[in-house]
């Protein structure tokens, strides 16, 4: 009898609109079920996937299984899957999404094709969800945060599920709403450039189109211009005929500093935002304190007159014996002063609630600054925590975080998943050193060269990936905030052209990143 294990759907408004930038024609936006399963700990799932409205007749398969502490495998086989761009002039590649059931979008990864016809495609990750859906997207290139609206294949529900119990709940999902997929003033792509261009090329060329969309000429213009020179060694070895691995390798840093460039532009155009409104409520407050001061005055110049107006009535009352008339007058005036005792009141009561508004803008100011305040020290935290991280491995700062770069010396060979003796010592320190700062999220991703077997190589830097993230759990880190991810011989830090070469590329990187960034 197999364990019993919840399957939970969720209803998901996945608002699918997209299409060519300069075309009418495109997915119109449509509520669509999507199944979120809780995986059963250590049983393999076969999980469908079918093609949306965009691409009914796309299908695909994935093997998913739950590792406990070493998160959720997930083995996904697509097929018959396109070209990015015949869904958009936008969109060159496709990634692979996992969704929470509380909206929590994760980036899984890229799904690559090789070759120019229509064929399989392949990924296998990790996640340390337990409770996630899966869908495609076509995007602009791999590194982006959310999915675009360019939904083209979500999983359906198991096949075989025995002594399942099924519940259902309704969320809401939007993916990225940028106006760059609607904008006719972005430039298209020649489709001839899509016959002759690697997709990585293009990827980092819209890469380098959306950090400009995001105003990185006036916001990041330094990185902006690292990007541009990026993208122009990439334009160059094309040009020159160079291979087709290094260009990738040199398109792909132009993305990630496309990427790192739009992230800066958006950061500091919220930040001049946000200092043009404090300047406006700085102003407001002035402005307001000076009513208040006006107002005062004006209370003060109506009591003065009040106290005459007062003072002529006790005047009229002594005469009010001497002439019925002049009673009747004092009558009178003595209406129209009430009267303005009122309207004096009513002006103090606005008076008490214009400084209690001002009050709470004054604590909300307060409260600005001691943010502010925690943001330094979690810098501070961060840099301390750098400098220990150092004694283990060359550290260093990317778009993502910090990065230490583990040495092969850890590993008993070049082909082995084993840990020398000397290793295990230095791995319970880091792993001390990550449980003490639980505001990291920890990415593990082992490299190696290209020599042998594609999918040797991938089993070897998986089960490092794998090794590392156990040895840190062990060490106390919470297995929640782990990723292990084994990329094989992929994003090499040198040609694997010498001994040397490949020794560098056989490498460990773990990538720390603040939570919620």
């Amino acid at each position: 009898m197999s364990k019993r294990f919840t399957v939970t759907c969720f209803f998901g408004a996945l608002a699918l609109v997209v299409g060519s930038v300069l075309s009418a024609s495109g997915q119109n936006d449509t509520r669509r079920t999507t199944i979120a399963i809780t995986y059963p700990l250590d049983q393999t799932i076969e999980v469908p996937f079918h093609g949306t409205t965009r691409l009914p007749r796309l299908k695909g398969t994935a093997k998913i299984r739950r590792q406990g502490r070493r998160g959720t495998r997930v083995e996904l086989n697509i097929e018959n899957m396109p070209r990015a761009y015949e869904l958009g002039s936008v969109y060159t590649t496709f990634v692979l999404w996992a969704i929470s059931p509380d909206g929590h979008v994760d980036n899984l990864g890229e799904i690559k094709r090789s070759g120019s016809m229509i064929i399989d495609s392949k990924i296998d990750v990790t996640t340390p969800l337990q409770t996630f859906a899966l869908i495609v997207t076509a995007e602009p290139h791999f590194l982006v945060h959310v999915p675009s609206r360019m939904v083209v294949l979500e999983n359906l529900a198991p096949k075989i599920i025995r002594d399942a119990q099924v519940e259902t709940s309704r969320i809401q999902y939007i993916g990225n709403t940028s106006d760059y997929f609607r904008d006719s003033s972005v430039p298209t792509i020649a489709a001839s450039d899509y016959r002759d261009i690697p997709p990585a090329l293009l990827g980092a060329r819209q890469a380098l189109n959306l950090a400009r969309y995001a105003g990185a000429e006036h916001d990041a213009p330094n990185e902006l211009r690292v990007a541009e020179a990026d993208l122009q060694q990439a334009e160059s070895a094309l040009q020159m005929r160079q291979s087709d691995r290094d260009i990738d390798i040199l398109a792909r840093q132009a993305i990630s500093s496309g990427a790192k460039a739009e992230d800066m532009a958006i950061a500091r155009r919220a930040a001049r935002e946000r200092r043009e409104e404090l300047e406006r409520r700085d102003l407001a407050v002035r402005s307001a304190e000076q009513s208040v001061a006006s107002a005062n005055e004006e209370i003060s110049r109506l009591k003065a007159e009040l106290d005459n107006e007062r003072h002529a009535r006790d005047l009229a009352e002594r005469d009010a014996l001497n002439a019925s008339e002049k009673l009747r007058d004092a009558r009178t005036e003595i209406a129209r002063l009430r009267d303005e005792l009122q309207t004096v009141r009513t002006d103090a009561e606005d008076a008490k609630v214009r400084l209690a508004r001002l009050e709470g803008e004054r604590q909300a100011e307060e409260a600005r600054r001691a943010n502010e305040k925690r943001a330094v020290d979690a810098h501070v935290a961060g840099e301390n925590l750098k400098q220990a991280l150092g004694r283990f491995g060359a550290v260093r700062d990317n778009s993502r975080g910090i990065t230490i770069v583990l040495p092969e010396s850890f590993w008993a060979g070049p082909r082995s998943s084993n840990l020398v003796a000397a290793s295990g010592a230095k791995l319970d320190q880091i792993g001390a050193l990550l449980a003490n700062n639980p505001d990291y999220q920890i990415s593990i991703e082992s490299y190696t060269d290209n020599r042998g077997d594609e999918n040797t190589l991938q089993q070897l830097t998986q089960d490092r990936a794998r090794v590392l993230s156990e040895r840190l759990a062990a060490a106390g880190v919470d297995v929640t905030r782990i990723q292990a991810t084994g990329m094989a011989a992929a994003n090499p830090v040198a040609p694997n052209t010498t001994v040397a070469s490949r020794a560098k590329n056989r490498r460990t990187e773990i990538t720390l990143s603040i939570t919620g960034q």
